[in-house]
């Protein structure tokens, strides 16, 4: 369970940072501060390092632990940034209607 609750809330807060618009006037216009993969690994380390001060999830102190945290949290904040936007899951919607059939034919001998 400990995990659960801190993939939700790296991804929670890696979101805020990218997209909330308390942060407009602070954020930097560096493609770092857009990119969730990025700021998600960050948000892990500065999770695990506040981790003695909740009870939400626990996790030992230790270099390898916040390289481990923030793996997790930016793959995770990346996953869920990749299916999940404003409107809900994301769907691509192609048209069937006319497929494009790409065929090759060899040479004949």
């Amino acid at each position: 369970m400990n995990l659960l609750w801190f993939v939700l809330t790296s991804y929670g807060l890696t979101q805020i940072l990218i997209y909330g618009k308390i942060f407009d006037r602070v954020r930097p216009d560096y493609t770092f501060f857009h990119c969730p993969m990025c700021i998600g690994f960050w948000v892990g380390v500065f999770l695990c390092m506040i981790n003695p001060f909740t009870e939400l999830f626990i996790f030992e102190l230790s270099i390898i632990n916040f390289f481990i945290c923030g793996w997790l949290s930016s793959g995770t904040s990346y996953l869920l940034s990749a299916l999940v936007d404003d409107s809900g899951f994301k769907m691509e919607v192609t048209n069937n209607d006319n497929p494009k059939v790409e065929t090759s034919t060899s040479q004949a001998m």
